[in-house]
C-alpha cells in the first residue's frame, strides 16, 4: 500500500513538471482545444442531418428527393470542413509535442554539462544516453496520442450527450448511468500498469548501457573468448525485459476489451430502450421516429469510442510518464557548486602553483590524499611518479578543479581555485591525456577545438612541432579528412599525436601531461619529448609518467605514495637518496 501511494506521488509530481513543461505553448494547445471542440462539434452533426434525411423517406414513392438531396450537400460540405479542421489540429500538436521534446533534450544536456565529474563517473555512459534518447522519444509518443486522442476524446463524450440529452433525455440518463463502469475499469487498469512501464524503461536503459559498453570494447571481449558469456549475459538482460514488458502489455491490453464490453453494454441498452419507445409512441403526437433512434445510435457508438481511445490513451500515457520520471531525475541531480559571485577571472596565469596541506577522498571512509604541501614555481616542470593507485590523477583532478578538495588550498598564482572561475581556470591549462578524445568530424576541426580562428600556417607548424604532418598529409583529404569519434583508421598513436597538436596549438601558460606518450613508439616519443621541451620552456607543467626514462629533465619530481608526497628532488637527488623512486627507477631497466 506504501509502496502505491509512494508511487503515485511521484506521478503526479511527474504530471505538474510535464504540464509546466507545456506552458509555453499554452495558447497554442489552447486553440488545439477549441479546433477539437470544433471538429467534434461539425462530426456530431452530421448524424442529425443524416437522421432528418432518414425521416424524409417514409416510403415507396413518399420520398422528399429535394430535402435529402440538400441535407446531403450539407453532410458533404461538414465532411470536408471536419477533415480541414482536423488537419490543422494534427499541425498544431505535432508542434507542441516536438517543441516540447526539443525542450527537454535540451535542458537534460545542458544540465548534464553542469554535473560534476563525481557524479559523471558513477554512471554508465548508455544509461544516460537512454534517458536523453530513448526515454524522450517514448515521452514524445505517449504525449502526441494524448494531443491527438485525450482532447477531443473527451469533447466527444461530453458532445454526444449533449445531442442524445436534446433527443431523448431518458436515454442519455440511461448512458450516464452506465458511464462510470469505464472509469472504474480504466482506473483499476492504469494503476497497476505505471510500476511495469517504470520497470520497463530502467531495464531498458540496462540493456542499452551493456550493449554500448560491449561495442567499446569488442577487441577486449573477443581476446579474453568472452563472447559466449557476453550473449548470455545480454540474454538475461533481454529476459528481464522481456518479462516486464508482458507484464506491462498484459495489463494494458486488459484496457480494449474490459472497455469494450462495457461499451457494447451501453449500445445494447440504448438499442433496446429505443426500439421500445418507437413501439409504444408510434402514432402519437410526440412518437419517437427511426430518424431519431438512428441518430442516437450513431451518437452511442460514437460516445462509446472515446472511451476505448482514452484507455489506450491512459496506458501509453502511464508509458510516457515513467519515462519523464526518469527524465526529471537525471535533471534533479545536484550541479556542480556555481562559482563565487565575486570570482575573478583569470586571465593569463603567471603559472604558480600550490598546494597547502589539501585533504581529498572520494569516499569519506577511505582516505586518499592527506596533508599534501607542494609549491610549483613559474615555469618549472613538475613530474609526478609514483605506483598505481598512489593519486597522480586524483592531483590532476585537482588542479583542473575537477573536484574541491576537501580540506586545505590549492592556489593558481596565490588565489585559491574557489575564487576563480572554472571557465578561466581550465583555459589557462593546456592538457593531454593518455585516453584520446575526438569527435566525429575532419582532422581541422579536431585540431581547433581550442583555438577555432588558427590560421593554417599556424595548424600546420603545430602539427610538424607534433609530427603529426607527415601522417596527416598521406590522409585522403588531408586536414580536410573526415573521422569518426574514436578516430576511425587513425593508429592509437597517431591520435595521441593529434591531442597533442591540438595543445601545441593553443600553448596556454600552464601544461599537464598524463602519460601524453604512452601510445606513441620509443623512436617518436625521443622526437615528441623534444617537441614538448620546445612547448614547456616558460610554461609550468605537471607531467604524468610511468616510463621514468621520460622524466630526466623535469625540475622537481614528486614521488607519491598512498595519498603522500615521499620524496621530492630532482633525478640525480633522488637517485642518490636510494629510496623509493631510486628503486622504482631501477627496477624499469633491471635485466
Amino acid at each position: 500500500m506504501k509502496q502505491n501511494k509512494k508511487q503515485d506521488k511521484a506521478a503526479s509530481g511527474t504530471m505538474r513538471r510535464v504540464i509546466a513543461a507545456l506552458g509555453p505553448y499554452r495558447w497554442l494547445i489552447l486553440l488545439s482545444v477549441l479546433l477539437s471542440g470544433a471538429a467534434v462539434a461539425l462530426t456530431l452533426y452530421i448524424p442529425v442531418l443524416v437522421g432528418r434525411a432518414i425521416d424524409h423517406i417514409l416510403g415507396p414513392g413518399q420520398v422528399a428527393f429535394d430535402a435529402v438531396g440538400n441535407l446531403l450537400v450539407q453532410i458533404l460540405l461538414l465532411a470536408g470542413l471536419t477533415a480541414l479542421v482536423q488537419w490543422l489540429i494534427s499541425v498544431i500538436n505535432n508542434r507542441v509535442t516536438f517543441a516540447v521534446v526539443r525542450d527537454l533534450r535540451n535542458r537534460s544536456f545542458r544540465h548534464l554539462q553542469r554535473l560534476p565529474l563525481s557524479w559523471l563517473d558513477r554512471q554508465s555512459v548508455g544509461s544516460i544516453v537512454s534517458r536523453i534518447i530513448t526515454d524522450v522519444d517514448q515521452f514524445a509518443d505517449g504525449l502526441l496520442l494524448g494531443f491527438t486522442q485525450l482532447f477531443t476524446g473527451l469533447i466527444t463524450i461530453l458532445g454526444t450527450l449533449g445531442f442524445m440529452l436534446s433527443i431523448k433525455p431518458l436515454i442519455a440518463l440511461i448512458v450516464i448511468v452506465l458511464t462510470p463502469l469505464s472509469f472504474v475499469v480504466a482506473r483499476f487498469i492504469a494503476s497497476h500498469t505505471h510500476q511495469y512501464f517504470l520497470e520497463q524503461s530502467k531495464t531498458r536503459a540496462r540493456q542499452t548501457a551493456f550493449v554500448d559498453e560491449l561495442l567499446g570494447s569488442q577487441k577486449v571481449v573477443k581476446a579474453f573468448g568472452r563472447e559466449g558469456r557476453s550473449v548470455e549475459d545480454f540474454d538475461a538482460i533481454n529476459n528481464r525485459l522481456e518479462d516486464t514488458s508482458l507484464k506491462a502489455i498484459f495489463f494494458s491490453s486488459l484496457t480494449n476489451p474490459c472497455t469494450r464490453f462495457v461499451n457494447s453494454v451501453v449500445y445494447a441498452a440504448v438499442v433496446l430502450t429505443g426500439a421500445l419507445l418507437c413501439v409504444s409512441t408510434a402514432g402519437t403526437a410526440t412518437a419517437f421516429t427511426v430518424g431519431s433512434l438512428s441518430a442516437l445510435l450513431a451518437y452511442a457508438n460514437q460516445y462509446t469510442k472515446p472511451f476505448n481511445e482514452i484507455s489506450g490513451v491512459v496506458t501509453e500515457f502511464q508509458n510516457a510518464l515513467a519515462c519523464a520520471g526518469r527524465i526529471f531525475e537525471l535533471m534533479d541531480e545536484p550541479t556542480e557548486q556555481p562559482d563565487a559571485p565575486e570570482a575573478k577571472v583569470l586571465e593569463r596565469a603567471e603559472g604558480e602553483v600550490s598546494l597547502d596541506k589539501v585533504f581529498f577522498s572520494y569516499n569519506k571512509e577511505k582516505p586518499l590524499i592527506e596533508n599534501l604541501s607542494f609549491r610549483a614555481s613559474p615555469g618549472q616542470r613538475i613530474a609526478i611518479v609514483g605506483p598505481t593507485g598512489c593519486g597522480k590523477t586524483t592531483l590532476i583532478n585537482l588542479l583542473m578543479r575537477f573536484y574541491d578538495v576537501d580540506g586545505g588550498a590549492v592556489r593558481v598564482d596565490g588565489t585559491r581555485l574557489q575564487d576563480l572561475t572554472r571557465e578561466s581556470l581550465r583555459a589557462n591549462y593546456g592538457m593531454v591525456l593518455q585516453e584520446t578524445w575526438l569527435r566525429s568530424g575532419t582532422i581541422r576541426e579536431n585540431l581547433t577545438l581550442g583555438k577555432p580562428d588558427a590560421t593554417d600556417e599556424e595548424l600546420e607548424a603545430a602539427c610538424r612541432a607534433a609530427h603529426a604532418h607527415s601522417f596527416i598529409r598521406l590522409l585522403p583529404r588531408g586536414y580536410d579528412t573526415e573521422i569518426s569519434e574514436d578516430g576511425g583508421m587513425l593508429s592509437q598513436g597517431q591520435k595521441q599525436l593529434l591531442c597533442i597538436a591540438r595543445i601545441m596549438l593553443c600553448l596556454p601558460p600552464m601544461l599537464i601531461l598524463d602519460e601524453a606518450t604512452s601510445s606513441i613508439d620509443t623512436r617518436t616519443e625521443i622526437r615528441i619529448q623534444k617537441a614538448f621541451a620546445t612547448m614547456m620552456r616558460g610554461r609550468t607543467s605537471f607531467i604524468v609518467a610511468h616510463r621514468l626514462s621520460t622524466i630526466r629533465e623535469a625540475d622537481v619530481i614528486l614521488v607519491m605514495k598512498e595519498g603522500k608526497v615521499i620524496e621530492i628532488g630532482n633525478h640525480e637527488s633522488l637517485l642518490k637518496q636510494g629510496g623509493f623512486y631510486a628503486n622504482l627507477y631501477n627496477s624499469q631497466f633491471e635485466h
